[in-house]
């Protein structure tokens, strides 16, 4: 059984094709957004049951995307997708609100793993990323 509604927000269009045919497997509809009011309009319009963003994806009126997606909407479930394996950054990321972090590298192994736990209601963090936070 397929979920609602899902909004995939990164600016690299080739990235997000491969994703959004991991994302159509599990949701009836997925929304590309590559800028900030696009995101604000499908967030307000679609109310998704999940949204998987860039780390990198632009913000103007905040640090980082994450306090940005926790302030605009403080119940939106979301999983950050990044290059950055730094265990501050995944760390922060958390600590601000993300339901999950996942490796851009490891999104074929990770995402459906992501998404599966984050609709559940839990956080998921790449694995290989969440030994380095343990040590």
């Amino acid at each position: 059984m397929k979920n609602g509604s899902v909004i995939l927000a990164d600016r690299h269009q080739n990235l997000m094709e491969g994703v959004r045919g991991l994302l159509e497997t599990m949701f009836d509809c997925v929304v590309m957004v590559a800028d900030e009011q696009s995101l604000q309009e499908a967030i307000d319009r679609l109310r998704p049951d999940l949204v998987v963003i860039d780390l990198s994806f632009p913000i103007t009126r905040e640090d980082n995307v994450v306090l940005w997606l926790r302030k605009y909407d403080q119940g939106l479930r979301f999983i950050v997708l990044s290059i950055s394996d730094d265990q501050t950054v995944v760390a922060q990321c958390m600590a601000s609100g993300a339901s999950g972090f996942v490796l851009k590298r490891s999104i074929a192994t990770d995402l459906i793993p992501a998404t599966m736990e984050v609709l559940q209601g839990h956080t998921y963090v790449s694995p290989s990323v969440r030994s380095s936070l343990v040590k």
